[in-house]
């Protein structure tokens, strides 16, 4: 019953994470580890910076959206 509502909790912030835009950096370590074995890692200090990089910066800092 605990792992039940743990792993619900997880999918939540996950979806939440994905609603506001944040990636998921489990996943992220996930993929590396199975897809790109032997490179290195970001921490996830790293790889939240650069998301929101990407996110944000794109543009040259200019803003494309409403919000």
């Amino acid at each position: 019953m605990f792992k039940a509502v743990k792993d619900v909790l997880k999918y939540r912030r996950q979806f939440l994470d994905l609603l506001v835009g944040v990636p998921n950096y489990e996943r992220y370590v996930e993929h590396r580890k199975e897809c790109h074995p032997g490179e290195p890692i970001q921490t996830r200090e790293e790889f939240f910076r650069e998301a929101q990089e990407a996110r944000y910066n794109a543009k040259g800092g200019k803003v494309s959206r409403c919000c």
